[in-house]
Protein backbone atom coordinates (compact mmCIF):
# COMPACT_ATOMS: atom_id res chain seq x y z
CA UNK A 1 0.00 0.00 0.00
CA UNK A 2 1.07 3.14 -1.24
CA UNK A 3 1.29 6.20 1.39
CA UNK A 4 -1.97 8.18 1.93
CA UNK A 5 -2.32 11.98 0.58
CA UNK A 6 -5.62 12.47 2.44
CA UNK A 7 -7.68 10.77 4.92
CA UNK A 8 -11.37 11.01 3.83
CA UNK A 9 -12.94 7.72 5.16
CA UNK A 10 -12.56 4.65 7.44
CA UNK A 11 -12.06 2.85 3.94
CA UNK A 12 -8.91 4.53 3.45
CA UNK A 13 -7.42 2.49 6.45
CA UNK A 14 -6.08 -1.54 6.07
CA UNK A 15 -5.70 -3.32 8.93
CA UNK A 16 -1.32 -2.50 9.02
CA UNK A 17 -2.23 0.83 8.26
CA UNK A 18 -4.70 1.44 11.12
CA UNK A 19 -2.80 -0.16 13.62
CA UNK A 20 0.18 2.52 13.03
CA UNK A 21 -2.32 5.37 13.29
CA UNK A 22 -3.34 3.66 16.86
CA UNK A 23 0.32 3.27 17.90
CA UNK A 24 1.80 6.73 16.68
CA UNK A 25 -1.52 8.08 18.82
CA UNK A 26 -0.84 6.31 21.86
CA UNK A 27 2.74 7.57 21.69
CA UNK A 28 0.98 11.09 21.26
CA UNK A 29 -0.83 10.59 23.64
CA UNK A 30 2.05 10.04 26.24
CA UNK A 31 3.89 13.20 25.64
CA UNK A 32 0.68 14.99 26.63
CA UNK A 33 1.54 13.81 30.40
CA UNK A 34 4.64 16.04 30.23
CA UNK A 35 4.82 19.67 31.74
CA UNK A 36 4.90 21.09 28.29
CA UNK A 37 2.97 19.22 25.73
CA UNK A 38 4.24 21.08 22.60
CA UNK A 39 6.30 18.81 20.14
CA UNK A 40 8.17 21.08 17.38
CA UNK A 41 7.06 18.50 14.35
CA UNK A 42 5.05 20.54 12.59
CA UNK A 43 6.66 24.03 13.30
CA UNK A 44 6.05 26.29 10.09
CA UNK A 45 3.12 23.96 8.76
CA UNK A 46 -0.50 25.45 8.26
CA UNK A 47 -3.37 23.67 9.20
CA UNK A 48 -6.72 25.37 8.25
CA UNK A 49 -9.95 23.74 9.96
CA UNK A 50 -12.46 24.76 7.80
CA UNK A 51 -16.20 24.19 9.61
CA UNK A 52 -19.44 24.55 7.41
CA UNK A 53 -21.22 22.66 10.25
CA UNK A 54 -21.25 24.02 13.76
CA UNK A 55 -19.09 21.92 15.82
CA UNK A 56 -17.16 21.99 19.49
CA UNK A 57 -15.49 18.54 20.10
CA UNK A 58 -13.84 18.09 16.66
CA UNK A 59 -13.02 21.58 16.12
CA UNK A 60 -11.56 22.30 19.36
CA UNK A 61 -9.84 18.81 18.96
CA UNK A 62 -8.36 19.39 15.39
CA UNK A 63 -6.88 22.99 17.17
CA UNK A 64 -5.12 21.20 20.12
CA UNK A 65 -3.94 18.95 18.16
CA UNK A 66 -1.98 21.06 15.62
CA UNK A 67 -1.13 23.78 18.13
CA UNK A 68 0.91 20.73 19.76
CA UNK A 69 2.73 19.58 17.00
CA UNK A 70 3.38 23.76 16.92
CA UNK A 71 2.09 24.15 13.40
CA UNK A 72 0.12 27.67 12.70
CA UNK A 73 -3.59 26.92 13.07
CA UNK A 74 -6.27 29.56 11.25
CA UNK A 75 -9.69 28.48 11.91
CA UNK A 76 -12.48 29.13 9.52
CA UNK A 77 -16.25 29.21 10.20
CA UNK A 78 -18.71 29.56 7.37
CA UNK A 79 -20.94 31.68 9.64
CA UNK A 80 -20.11 35.20 9.02
CA UNK A 81 -17.49 34.34 6.54
CA UNK A 82 -17.75 34.76 3.00
CA UNK A 83 -19.77 31.44 2.45
CA UNK A 84 -22.62 33.13 4.15
CA UNK A 85 -22.38 35.80 1.27
CA UNK A 86 -22.43 33.00 -1.48
CA UNK A 87 -18.83 31.75 -2.16
CA UNK A 88 -18.44 28.25 -3.11
CA UNK A 89 -16.65 25.67 -1.80
CA UNK A 90 -13.92 26.25 -4.69
CA UNK A 91 -13.74 29.67 -4.56
CA UNK A 92 -13.03 29.25 -0.65
CA UNK A 93 -10.58 26.40 -1.59
CA UNK A 94 -8.53 28.47 -3.50
CA UNK A 95 -8.14 31.21 -1.13
CA UNK A 96 -6.89 28.80 1.42
CA UNK A 97 -4.10 27.57 -1.57
CA UNK A 98 -2.98 30.94 -1.82
CA UNK A 99 -2.50 31.43 1.69
CA UNK A 100 -0.27 28.56 1.82
CA UNK A 101 -2.40 25.96 3.99
CA UNK A 102 -0.65 22.41 4.10
CA UNK A 103 -3.49 20.68 5.74
CA UNK A 104 -7.28 21.63 5.39
CA UNK A 105 -9.26 19.53 7.89
CA UNK A 106 -13.20 20.21 6.24
CA UNK A 107 -16.32 19.48 8.02
CA UNK A 108 -19.28 19.86 5.53
CA UNK A 109 -22.89 19.36 5.42
CA UNK A 110 -22.35 17.86 2.26
CA UNK A 111 -22.01 14.17 1.90
CA UNK A 112 -19.17 13.85 -0.60
CA UNK A 113 -17.79 17.21 0.04
CA UNK A 114 -14.09 16.51 1.48
CA UNK A 115 -13.61 14.27 -1.58
CA UNK A 116 -14.69 16.63 -3.82
CA UNK A 117 -12.05 19.20 -2.00
CA UNK A 118 -8.90 16.77 -2.41
CA UNK A 119 -9.21 15.53 -6.05
CA UNK A 120 -10.43 18.48 -7.96
CA UNK A 121 -7.38 20.28 -7.89
CA UNK A 122 -8.27 22.96 -6.16
CA UNK A 123 -5.63 22.88 -3.10
CA UNK A 124 -2.39 20.82 -3.10
CA UNK A 125 -2.74 20.63 0.83
CA UNK A 126 -3.91 17.36 2.40
CA UNK A 127 -7.33 17.04 3.49
CA UNK A 128 -8.86 15.64 6.46
CA UNK A 129 -12.59 14.79 6.77
CA UNK A 130 -13.69 15.83 9.86
CA UNK A 131 -17.52 14.75 9.27
CA UNK A 132 -19.13 15.25 5.99
CA UNK A 133 -23.06 14.89 6.36
CA UNK A 134 -24.15 11.49 6.87
CA UNK A 135 -21.44 9.46 5.25
CA UNK A 136 -18.09 9.36 7.09
CA UNK A 137 -15.92 10.74 10.63
CA UNK A 138 -12.61 8.93 10.16
CA UNK A 139 -11.20 10.34 13.21
CA UNK A 140 -13.86 9.79 15.12
CA UNK A 141 -13.99 6.25 14.34
CA UNK A 142 -9.97 6.24 15.19
CA UNK A 143 -10.25 7.76 18.73
CA UNK A 144 -13.17 5.23 19.60
CA UNK A 145 -11.09 2.36 18.40
CA UNK A 146 -8.09 3.92 20.50
CA UNK A 147 -10.42 4.07 23.20
CA UNK A 148 -11.86 0.58 23.00
CA UNK A 149 -8.15 -0.65 22.53
CA UNK A 150 -6.94 0.68 25.53
CA UNK A 151 -9.99 -0.98 27.56
CA UNK A 152 -10.49 -4.04 25.97
CA UNK A 153 -6.99 -5.11 24.75
CA UNK A 154 -4.64 -3.28 26.98
CA UNK A 155 -3.12 -4.95 30.01
CA UNK A 156 -0.37 -3.77 32.53
CA UNK A 157 2.58 -4.22 30.75
CA UNK A 158 1.08 -2.86 27.67
CA UNK A 159 -1.72 -0.32 28.64
CA UNK A 160 -2.13 0.93 25.29
CA UNK A 161 -2.33 -2.15 23.40
CA UNK A 162 0.45 -0.78 21.32
CA UNK A 163 0.44 -3.66 18.12
CA UNK A 164 -2.86 -4.93 18.92
CA UNK A 165 -6.37 -5.07 17.14
CA UNK A 166 -9.18 -5.90 18.57
CA UNK A 167 -9.75 -9.31 17.31
CA UNK A 168 -12.63 -11.70 19.37
CA UNK A 169 -14.02 -8.28 20.53
CA UNK A 170 -18.40 -7.32 20.38
CA UNK A 171 -18.70 -4.29 19.74
CA UNK A 172 -22.66 -2.81 19.73
CA UNK A 173 -23.92 0.68 18.28
CA UNK A 174 -27.20 1.04 19.21
CA UNK A 175 -29.73 4.18 17.77
CA UNK A 176 -29.76 6.62 15.12
CA UNK A 177 -28.08 4.75 12.75
CA UNK A 178 -29.71 6.43 9.80
CA UNK A 179 -28.44 9.62 10.41
CA UNK A 180 -24.87 8.73 12.02
CA UNK A 181 -21.56 9.05 10.06
CA UNK A 182 -19.75 7.55 13.20
CA UNK A 183 -21.54 4.60 12.80
CA UNK A 184 -20.36 4.37 9.14
CA UNK A 185 -16.87 5.18 9.62
CA UNK A 186 -16.94 2.66 12.86
CA UNK A 187 -18.71 -0.29 11.86
CA UNK A 188 -15.54 -0.27 8.62
CA UNK A 189 -12.45 0.54 11.37
CA UNK A 190 -13.59 -2.29 13.98
CA UNK A 191 -14.17 -4.64 10.87
CA UNK A 192 -11.18 -3.80 9.86
CA UNK A 193 -9.58 -3.92 13.71
CA UNK A 194 -11.40 -7.85 13.76
CA UNK A 195 -13.97 -6.65 16.00
CA UNK A 196 -17.87 -8.37 15.70
CA UNK A 197 -20.40 -5.00 15.28
CA UNK A 198 -23.67 -5.35 16.02
CA UNK A 199 -25.95 -2.47 15.33
CA UNK A 200 -28.96 -2.10 17.16
CA UNK A 201 -31.52 0.66 15.82
CA UNK A 202 -35.61 0.55 14.97
CA UNK A 203 -36.49 -0.01 11.78
CA UNK A 204 -36.43 3.36 10.87
CA UNK A 205 -33.48 4.05 11.60
CA UNK A 206 -31.20 1.56 9.90
CA UNK A 207 -30.49 2.54 6.72
CA UNK A 208 -31.18 1.34 3.61
CA UNK A 209 -28.37 -1.67 2.38
CA UNK A 210 -27.43 -2.14 5.34
CA UNK A 211 -27.35 -6.02 5.04
CA UNK A 212 -23.98 -4.86 2.55
CA UNK A 213 -22.27 -3.85 5.64
CA UNK A 214 -19.75 -5.95 7.36
CA UNK A 215 -21.91 -6.03 10.79
CA UNK A 216 -25.60 -8.04 12.32
CA UNK A 217 -28.39 -6.08 12.45
CA UNK A 218 -30.57 -6.04 15.58
CA UNK A 219 -34.25 -4.12 16.89
CA UNK A 220 -33.73 -6.02 20.21
CA UNK A 221 -31.15 -3.86 22.95
CA UNK A 222 -32.58 -6.22 25.64
CA UNK A 223 -31.85 -9.21 23.81
CA UNK A 224 -28.49 -8.27 22.29
CA UNK A 225 -27.21 -6.94 25.70
CA UNK A 226 -28.51 -10.45 27.51
CA UNK A 227 -27.66 -12.93 25.20
CA UNK A 228 -24.29 -11.58 23.64
CA UNK A 229 -22.84 -9.61 26.07
CA UNK A 230 -21.04 -7.05 24.06
CA UNK A 231 -17.73 -6.18 25.51
CA UNK A 232 -18.44 -2.20 24.57
CA UNK A 233 -21.68 -0.32 23.83
CA UNK A 234 -21.52 2.71 21.75
CA UNK A 235 -24.91 5.01 22.09
CA UNK A 236 -25.47 7.44 19.19
CA UNK A 237 -27.07 11.05 19.65
CA UNK A 238 -30.64 11.20 18.09
CA UNK A 239 -29.99 13.37 15.89
CA UNK A 240 -33.22 15.71 15.44
CA UNK A 241 -31.58 18.19 13.52
CA UNK A 242 -31.53 15.98 10.17
CA UNK A 243 -35.04 14.37 10.58
CA UNK A 244 -36.49 17.20 8.34
CA UNK A 245 -39.69 18.88 9.93
CA UNK A 246 -39.04 20.15 13.28
CA UNK A 247 -35.46 21.00 13.15
CA UNK A 248 -34.64 20.46 16.74
CA UNK A 249 -37.41 19.91 17.71
CA UNK A 250 -39.72 16.91 18.58
CA UNK A 251 -41.68 17.09 15.55
CA UNK A 252 -39.52 15.52 13.26
CA UNK A 253 -37.81 12.67 15.36
CA UNK A 254 -41.30 11.54 16.29
CA UNK A 255 -41.80 10.64 12.31
CA UNK A 256 -38.94 8.24 12.81
CA UNK A 257 -40.29 6.91 16.22
CA UNK A 258 -43.56 7.29 18.66
CA UNK A 259 -42.24 9.37 21.22
CA UNK A 260 -39.17 10.34 22.88
CA UNK A 261 -40.23 8.14 25.70
CA UNK A 262 -41.09 5.19 23.78
CA UNK A 263 -38.04 5.37 22.14
CA UNK A 264 -35.74 5.89 25.61
CA UNK A 265 -37.83 2.63 26.93
CA UNK A 266 -36.59 0.39 24.41
CA UNK A 267 -33.56 1.53 23.09
CA UNK A 268 -31.72 3.86 25.66
CA UNK A 269 -29.28 2.66 28.24
CA UNK A 270 -30.73 3.23 31.43
CA UNK A 271 -29.43 2.16 34.62
CA UNK A 272 -31.27 -1.65 34.41
CA UNK A 273 -29.42 -2.21 31.07
CA UNK A 274 -26.21 -0.82 32.73
CA UNK A 275 -26.30 -3.98 35.26
CA UNK A 276 -26.94 -5.89 32.49
CA UNK A 277 -23.59 -5.14 30.47
CA UNK A 278 -20.94 -7.61 31.44
CA UNK A 279 -18.13 -6.19 34.65
CA UNK A 280 -15.98 -5.63 31.84
CA UNK A 281 -17.62 -3.42 29.54
CA UNK A 282 -17.49 0.06 28.97
CA UNK A 283 -20.23 2.48 27.90
CA UNK A 284 -19.05 5.17 24.73
CA UNK A 285 -21.18 8.18 23.25
CA UNK A 286 -19.55 10.19 20.09
CA UNK A 287 -21.35 13.37 22.01
CA UNK A 288 -23.24 15.46 22.56
CA UNK A 289 -25.08 13.61 24.39
CA UNK A 290 -29.33 14.02 24.94
CA UNK A 291 -29.52 12.80 28.68
CA UNK A 292 -32.51 11.62 29.25
CA UNK A 293 -33.12 9.93 25.42
CA UNK A 294 -30.51 7.81 24.41
CA UNK A 295 -28.64 7.63 27.88
CA UNK A 296 -29.76 8.48 31.24
CA UNK A 297 -27.29 10.28 33.46
CA UNK A 298 -26.90 7.19 35.40
CA UNK A 299 -25.10 5.41 32.41
CA UNK A 300 -23.67 8.54 31.17
CA UNK A 301 -22.11 9.24 34.38
CA UNK A 302 -21.09 5.69 35.58
CA UNK A 303 -17.85 4.37 36.42
CA UNK A 304 -18.70 2.27 32.85
CA UNK A 305 -18.75 5.49 31.01
CA UNK A 306 -15.28 6.53 29.35
CA UNK A 307 -17.00 9.38 27.19
CA UNK A 308 -14.93 12.66 28.67
CA UNK A 309 -11.97 9.51 27.85
CA UNK A 310 -12.87 9.76 24.27
CA UNK A 311 -12.81 13.62 24.02
CA UNK A 312 -9.15 13.37 25.49
CA UNK A 313 -7.96 10.34 23.10
CA UNK A 314 -9.10 12.45 20.23
CA UNK A 315 -6.26 15.23 20.64
CA UNK A 316 -4.03 12.15 20.35
CA UNK A 317 -5.35 10.79 17.85
CA UNK A 318 -5.82 13.65 15.90
CA UNK A 319 -2.08 14.56 16.03
CA UNK A 320 -0.89 11.16 15.01
CA UNK A 321 -2.88 11.48 12.25
CA UNK A 322 -1.63 15.23 11.10
CA UNK A 323 2.03 13.90 11.94
CA UNK A 324 1.78 11.17 9.35
CA UNK A 325 0.19 13.29 7.06
CA UNK A 326 2.47 16.36 7.37
CA UNK A 327 5.70 15.26 8.78
CA UNK A 328 6.95 13.03 6.09
CA UNK A 329 7.20 10.26 7.72
CA UNK A 330 5.21 8.29 4.96
CA UNK A 331 6.43 5.10 5.72
CA UNK A 332 4.49 4.74 8.68
CA UNK A 333 1.40 4.71 6.09
CA UNK A 334 3.00 1.78 4.13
Amino acid sequence: MTGLRHLLSAADLDHETAIAVLDTAAQMSATQSREIKKLPTLRGRTVVNLFFEDSTRTRISFEAAAKRLSADVINFSAKGSSVSKGESLKDTALTLQAMGADAVVIRHHASGAPHRLAHAGWVDAAVVNAGDGTHQHPTQALLDAFTLRRHLAGDADNPDGVGLDLAGKHVAIVGDVLHSRVARSNVLLLHTLGARVTLVAPPTLVPVGVEAWPCAVSYDLDGVIADQQPDAIMMLRVQRERMGAGGGGTTGATSFFPSPLEYTRTFGLDARRLRMLPDHAIVMHPGPMNRGLEISADAADSDRAVIVEQVANGVAVRMAVLYLLLAGEREAWS
